[in-house]
């Protein structure tokens, strides 16, 4: 019997409409499997960003702007022409693996992503990354975010906007 199965919802669902285009921008959320208080993602910033800047040196991708958290980071990247996001989304988050467990730390399955049309606002998106950990209440007044990082050409317009690299007190409410 060849019955058609019924579809099922769920991560593979979002997975089949998943749309990959070179040069297009994408914001994305990585979780760990475990969110909260005790995790310490951002502790390792730099391992994570040596692994962005291979993926970029091997035009895979190039990250605008991101934020580590503590359970999670955000990203807006551009995608390079020699992969799809899927698989250069699984050689950041497979070459992390192992630091990670290292420390009783694991990736969520799968991953959030929004592809940005061209008309997109990018603002918004810069905000949102750049705020996470003030809105969070990891960042004390006056303070910064050690895990956070925007490219040159961004922080050029970015932090035009700031109270001295740091967020306008009305962006916090």
């Amino acid at each position: 019997m060849n019955a058609e199965r019924p579809e099922k919802s769920g991560y593979a669902a979002l997975r089949r409409n998943r749309c990959s285009a070179p040069q297009a921008g994408y914001f994305l959320t990585f979780n760990l499997s475990e969110r909260g208080t005790n995790r310490r993602l951002h502790e390792h910033y730099d391992s994570i960003r040596g692994e962005w800047l291979r993926l970029e040196s091997d035009r895979l991708w190039t990250v605008r702007t991101m934020v580590v958290m503590p359970d999670h980071l955000h990203l807006l990247l551009v995608l390079g022409e020699a992969a799809n996001l899927s698989a250069t989304i699984r050689l950041f988050k497979g070459r992390l693996a192992p630091v990670l467990r290292e420390r009783g730390m694991h990736w969520q399955d799968g991953y959030h992503d929004r592809k940005l049309r061209q008309s997109d606002d990018r603002l918004p998106v810069f905000l949102y990354i750049f705020l996470n950990p003030h809105r969070a209440g990891l960042v004390e007044a006056g303070g910064s975010w050690p895990a956070y990082y925007c490219c040159e050409e961004d922080w050029a317009w970015v932090g035009a906007m700031t109270n001295a690299d740091l967020p306008m007190p009305g962006w916090l409410h």
